[in-house]
């Protein structure tokens, strides 16, 4: 049997990762500048957490949710605290596709209504909820397109427009679009939606997926602005590698027996992983390492990366040229085992490391950044 071959892959075997580092099956070092799409939080094979992994494995890898599993519990406490929402309750599953289709399922549970605003550039997973409130036609398959889905530019007229139609359930939006090129809708903008939602009695549904877990400098990106949406949805930095994804859900919303469930979520390994990263953010206070060191980054590239835009908050930058950055991209990692990221915007480079990377580390990125970019920006 062969793999069904649905990733386009670089000749690159890693084999060995350490903090920031990765090492493939010839020996080679590269910088990770990229955290295999923003899931490495607190560095590749972290000590903490490999003993955290190791320790619970030794004792008990999985059992189904049927039982008491206590480490939920204690993950469930940490989070709230660590977070500041101590009192939403929380939802254990495997992937930011799945947080999604849940927290999706649980709004038109809650509201008895199946319309779903999301926004132009929006990417929330391939899951069928999910893909189709993804913008994003070629990965929408036919028997995905039925759902009823609104997408709208960053507008509040647009979207109460929606919403006036009286069959909206949520309002689901990236508080920092990832895939989408690192666009950011203002913070003026997501309080207006908080509020138009609370008028209209739609839930507000925030994708923290990867925009969560200290990647803005703060641990979600919406508390930029303020606001406290009705579920927000997380994945990606909180395992650091193992598979976990979750649903923080406001107190108003009430849970019962069989409304959602999953036979792999919230497993003692994948809460032992979670729990690992959560106590290395409050350890090495990794929230102010990222606004810190986000913050020199971007002030770097503003003003020496020649760029038309320098988007982000914390560790999570886009760089948006004026010519696509495929080259940029291929040679720093070729000429310069450097790991970046693109985006559906093919003149954006897509940066989201280990929110423990060091100033060395960026630094190196940066002097790799400006040998190829004069080049570039002659052309």
């Amino acid at each position: 049997m062969e793999l069904f071959n649905v990733y386009p892959l670089v000749n690159i075997t890693p084999v060995k990762a350490l903090g920031a580092k990765l090492w493939d099956d010839k020996g080679q070092e590269y910088l990770d500048f990229y955290g295999g799409h923003a899931v490495i939080s607190i560095g590749h094979s972290h000590p903490h957490y490999v003993q955290r992994l190791t320790e619970q494995l030794q004792n008990i890898g999985f059992y189904s949710n049927s039982v008491q599993i206590p480490i939920q519990q204690q993950l469930a406490h940490k989070l709230g605290r660590v977070s500041s929402y101590e009192d939403y309750s929380l939802f254990l599953c495997n992937s930011g596709a799945e947080a999604n289709e849940n927290a999706l399922k649980l709004a038109s549970f809650h509201t008895g209504k199946k319309r779903v605003v999301a926004f132009k550039g929006a990417f929330h997973g391939r899951t069928s909820g999910a893909v189709a409130a993804t913008d994003n036609p070629k990965i929408v398959a036919p028997f995905n397109a039925d759902h009823a889905i609104s997408f709208v530019e960053y507008d509040l007229a647009a979207v109460e427009q929606v919403l006036q139609g009286g069959d909206g359930c949520a309002v689901i939006i990236e508080p920092i679009q990832g895939v989408g090129g690192i666009i950011m809708p203002s913070d003026e903008f997501l309080t207006g939606l908080a509020a138009l939602c609370k008028q209209y009695g739609a839930l507000l549904i925030a994708d923290e997926v990867q925009s969560g877990y200290g990647r803005s400098g703060k641990f979600f990106a919406h508390q930029h602005a303020g606001i406290r949406p009705d579920v927000i949805s997380v994945a990606k930095g909180m395992g650091n590698g193992f598979p976990i994804g979750g649903i923080l859900i406001a107190p108003e919303l009430k849970a019962s027996y069989g409304l959602l469930g999953t036979t792999f979520g919230g497993n003692h390994l994948a809460c032992a992983a979670a729990l690992a990263v959560l106590e290395v953010i409050e350890q090495e206070d990794l929230l102010n390492h990222a606004a810190e060191l986000g913050h020199y980054l971007r002030s770097e590239l503003e003003a020496n990366a020649g760029a038309e835009e320098i988007r982000g908050r914390g560790l999570m930058v886009g760089i948006k040229y004026d010519f696509p950055i495929k080259d940029v991209r291929d040679k720093l990692l070729s000429d310069f085992h450097i790991f970046v990221g693109n985006a559906s915007d093919p003149t954006v480079l897509r940066l989201l490391p280990p929110l423990n990377i060091t100033k060395a580390e960026v630094d190196r990125f940066l002097q790799a950044l400006y040998t190829l970019i004069p080049a570039e920006v002659k052309k």
